[in-house]
């Protein structure tokens, strides 16, 4: 087993290996947001489209240009996002306890483990 060292701290290669899959997450984590983002102002612009053209004599009665397909487009690219960002944090959530065992085996105390930086502990120089 190769290890490296943080702040002076032995670091196994399967923490690192874990630190690294972590990291990645993180990294596909930050994507899937920019992804919620843009389905949100997409709703939002066909919300404030929607309102704008709807008046109290014409309720029902107006052509929404899209709207419609709009906010379905956009609801369903948030619920994808929004699936996949609850998949990835269950996945992070088993990452981190698998990481935080493997550091306490190490010596590290449970806060330690816990408050690692997993982009610094991937990139551990061995």
């Amino acid at each position: 087993m190769i290890s490296a060292s943080v702040s002076g701290r032995w670091v196994p290669a399967q923490a690192r290996e874990l630190a690294a899959r972590l990291s990645a997450f993180f990294d596909r984590d930050v994507e899937i947001v920019k992804r919620l983002n843009d389905a949100h102002r997409r709703l939002r612009c066909a919300n404030e489209r929607l309102r704008a053209g709807v008046s109290g004599d014409a309720i029902g009665l107006i052509d929404d240009g899209g709207i419609d397909w709009a906010i379905h487009d956009g609801l369903c690219a948030y619920q994808s996002a929004s699936e996949e960002r609850r998949q990835l944090a269950f996945e992070v959530g088993e990452l981190s306890q698998q990481l935080t065992g493997v550091l306490c085996a190490a010596g590290w105390s449970a806060e330690e483990a816990r408050a690692v930086n997993v982009h610094e502990l991937a990139g551990a120089a061995i």
